[in-house]
């Protein structure tokens, strides 16, 4: 009512509607957790292109299937990723706790810089020291030129590998301020900082272009000396020797220079010790959840020498993908190279043993072009591919749509590993193994959408793909749409009011074409009165939402039936 009635008159007072409108949440955000060239180490990082990966994350690399599986992400419709960058964890050599290799850095001048995040790749870093023109001009040639800290100077930094970027910064100081060094370096720099605090009052040296590698002078000497000697005449003894020392130089080089880039990753470095306290490894995804974010599909492309992932990785993310409302795209194993033995090793359990139902496996794997290595035709995983599919089907036709069929066409992928028949089809549909075909005319597509609950014999009410990111897609926005419910007075009023708001996010995914049933009725339901929520209830503070839907399943078998119509006698 009015906050007081003090003349006579008219009072307008606005009444709350209760309307409190439940959006949908995103349904195609693809995690992606593996070895990246470049970028920040176990921070859940969200591009909107590959086109940031490539800035971010460095493009694509030889060690890193990862790339590869975000690059096919985009190429097949995909939008928003999450990219988490794993290093290798190594012991210290005085002992202690594994953890990831530092940065690499460098002494230029009177200062020491790091590359802004660890890898190989800041061993082609270029670091250069410059005073403002009007400092040149004033100084001798032939003499270092030496400033006090609280004049102005310049910074260069360049990339030398190929279409590398480069940066600069111009009229910074070592003097507090808004041109602080150490400073603008943390807040505009993609590709290095400042190591150590600098003392305000002391003398700066400029120096020319210094790598962020001590050794990189004696690589350098190496690799000219054996570029000198392949270009020399054949057979001749001088050049062969020469080329002989310019490889043991550069054997040497290599050998000497310090490794950023971790190696090859284990089971730990995705799953340690207290990760899913800290947010590292596979848990730093739960760094979205801190800022209400999400991610829908989780892809782990292989990372082992041998092309496999750990089947108790496996295990433990199909797991995490339970708690997190999400599905875990699962790569077929290298070694399965007929669809009898994927087959027989899919029913023995021996690549995993989860038959998780937020989980689905695509077989056989793809076979593309690779641009580092000429072109030529290799063998990747296909889960950033089926990402990508997923998310073209969402944004087509919505989540409750099989991402399979002849609109789910591959990109960019010219061949299969392992061609399959109808015959073979056959036999991996029913164990719920999806498989990936190719047809005359429509090309590489996806042909099924069974979740590993979908073997036959499971009979699991969430044996497809679409049904259960159907109830996903609910449950989650349910989740985040009826926040505003807690600590409201429990009693009928607040239970019409999810009852409005909660069945109007049904009846627009009914009239969307989201359920069975020709009326609302026989789509879905929400309850939430007295028959859901006791008294003993309210006196514990719980209030209970029941939701049903019927789910749209999709036509996995065609059958058409044809009868002649036999010719009548008269009588």
């Amino acid at each position: 009512m009015p906050a007081a009635l003090s003349y006579p008159g008219v009072y307008v007072e606005e009444i709350p509607s209760g309307v409190r409108t439940i959006v949908g949440v995103p349904t195609a955000i693809a995690a992606f957790v593996g070895r990246a060239l470049k970028g920040p180490v176990e921070e859940a990082t969200v591009i909107t292109s590959y086109a940031d990966y490539e800035r971010m994350f460095g493009g694509l690399w030889v060690d890193s299937a990862m790339s590869y599986a975000v690059r096919d992400f985009y190429l097949n419709g995909g939008g928003r990723a999450v990219i988490v960058r794993l290093l290798h964890a190594v012991a210290p050599a005085a002992g202690g706790d594994p953890a990831p290799p530092p940065p690499l850095s460098i002494k230029v001048g009177d200062m020491t810089f790091v590359a802004a995040t660890q890898g190989d790749w800041a061993k082609t870093l270029r670091v250069q020291l410059s005073p403002p023109p009007s400092l040149i001009a004033k100084a001798a040639p032939a003499t270092d030129l030496k400033v006090a800290a609280t004049a102005p100077f310049n910074i260069f930094v360049r990339d030398i590998s190929p279409n590398g970027p480069s940066e600069q910064f111009l009229n910074v100081t070592l003097a507090p301020g808004p041109r602080q060094l150490d400073k603008v370096l943390a807040s505009n720099s993609q590709l290095i900082r400042v190591k150590d605090k600098i003392a305000d009052d002391k003398e700066l040296t400029f120096t020319g272009l210094q790598p962020l590698v001590d050794d990189i002078s004696v690589l350098e000497q190496a690799v000219a000396a054996a570029k000198l000697a392949l270009v020399a005449t054949p057979g001749d003894a001088a050049a062969t020797t020469a080329l002989t020392k310019g490889s043991d130089d550069l054997t040497k080089a290599l050998a000497a220079l310090p490794d950023s880039d971790g190696g090859e990753l284990t089971k730990a470095d995705f799953t340690p010790q207290h990760g899913q306290e800290n947010k590292k490894g596979l848990y730093a995804l739960e760094q979205l959840y801190a800022t209400d974010g999400l991610f829908n599909l989780l892809c782990i492309p292989p990372h082992k020498t041998d092309g496999n992932i750990e089947s108790t990785l496996i295990d433990e993310a199909a797991a995490y993908c339970e708690r997190r409302r999400a599905m875990l795209l699962v790569d077929p194993p290298h070694g399965w190279d007929s669809p009898q033995k994927a087959g027989s090793e899919f029913a023995k359990q021996t690549a995993f043993t989860t038959t998780s139902r937020n989980a689905a496996i695509f077989f056989p794997r793809l076979k593309q072009p690779n641009p580092l290595r000429d072109n030529q035709l290799e063998t990747f995983a296909p889960c950033g591919a089926i990402a990508g599919i997923f998310a073209r089907t969402d944004a087509q036709r919505g989540v409750w749509k099989a991402p399979a069929g002849l609109d789910a066409g591959l990109v960019a992928v010219p061949e299969l590993a392992v061609p399959l028949t109808d015959d073979e089809n056959g036999l991996l549909n029913p164990l719920g193994i999806n498989c990936v075909r190719k047809f005359p005319v429509y090309g590489k597509v996806v042909w099924g959408a069974r979740t590993l609950r979908g073997a036959d014999q499971m009979a699991d009410e969430y044996k497809y793909i679409p049904v259960r990111r159907t109830a996903l897609y609910i449950e989650e926005s349910l989740y985040r749409g009826l926040k505003w419910v807690v600590f409201e007075p429990n009693d009928e009023p607040l239970w019409a009011q999810i009852r409005l708001n909660a069945g109007a996010f049904m009846h627009n995914l009914f009239r969307q074409g989201a359920f069975q049933g020709q009326s609302p009725r026989q789509a879905y339901f929400v309850r939430c009165d007295r028959t859901t929520t006791i008294q003993n209830d309210i006196d514990l503070g719980i209030v209970n939402v029941e939701v049903g839907f019927a789910p749209l399943k999709p036509a996995e078998f065609v059958v058409i039936k044809l009868q002649q119509i036999a010719g009548q006698i008269d009588v």
